[in-house]
């Protein structure tokens, strides 16, 4: 893809502290982006809340605020700097979440900020389960049956339609916190009010469980005129009780 030569100064979102769900590949990532960028001659600005990276060494970038990963932060970047573009993408869930609480507040329309890499719209369908579902359901990509809990009574709901064992997803969470199977009807309770107290937004999907299943993951990479390639390929496991 040819490069857009309208940007010439971009914003990297790091991921903060290493977590589970969020390791060291997004610093590895990141640093990795701020490379290849400056390579191309773009003025790279990083944000990140973590010292321990190799992200916020002094080499890697031309501008490094080791900030919280908070919408205050970047609205006080955005203000010293002349920023054309966001990348949101190498600082995972994190930097995720950040960039859409920005744009909902309307600060990347504010400073004239286009996000690259990802849009909102992408965003909230990989990570709103009920988006996600009706999507799979739309390109004819075969589901777990579930549905979307908002409350505790509509998850009772769901669980007494589905049967047990079950599983919980709760949306917006980073590295699937709040999620998990139950077997057990008498421990559903808690774990529904967990998963619903873990997402920011409230929301889990109920959905029915696939335990003794294989598991496989595939990455893919694909730009916006259809070109596609295979990152990686992986057996990770059979779940089983």
């Amino acid at each position: 893809m040819p490069r857009d030569k309208s940007i010439k100064s971009i914003l990297i979102i790091g991921s903060g502290p290493i977590v589970i769900g969020q390791a060291c590949e997004f610093d590895y990532s990141g640093s990795q982006a701020s490379r290849s960028l400056r390579e191309e001659g773009i003025e790279v600005t990083l944000i990140n809340s973590n010292p321990a990276t190799i992200m916020t060494d002094s080499v890697t970038a031309d501008n490094i605020y080791l900030k919280p990963l908070t919408k205050k932060s970047i609205i006080e970047i955005l203000g010293k700097h002349k920023i054309d573009a966001v990348l949101p993408t190498m600082g995972g869930q994190t930097a995720l979440n950040l960039a859409i609480e920005c744009d909902k507040a309307g600060v990347w329309e504010k400073f004239n900020v286009k996000m690259i890499g990802v849009n909102v719209d992408a965003i909230n369908t990989t990570e709103d389960r009920e988006l996600f579902r009706l999507k799979m359901k739309e390109l004819d990509v075969n589901v777990c049956k579930g549905e979307i809990a908002k409350s505790f009574l509509r998850g009772k709901e769901i669980a007494q339609d589905i049967g047990f064992p079950l599983f919980i997803r709760p949306s917006f969470t980073l590295g699937g916190s709040g999620g998990g199977f139950v077997e057990k009807e008498e421990d559903f309770d808690n774990a529904l009010n967990h998963g619903l107290n873990m997402s920011p937004v409230h929301e889990v999907l109920v959905e029915q469980s696939v335990l003794g299943w294989k598991e496989y993951e595939l990455e893919l990479l694909r730009d916006n005129i259809g070109n596609v390639i295979t990152v990686s390929y992986t057996h990770l496991r059979a779940h089983e009780t």
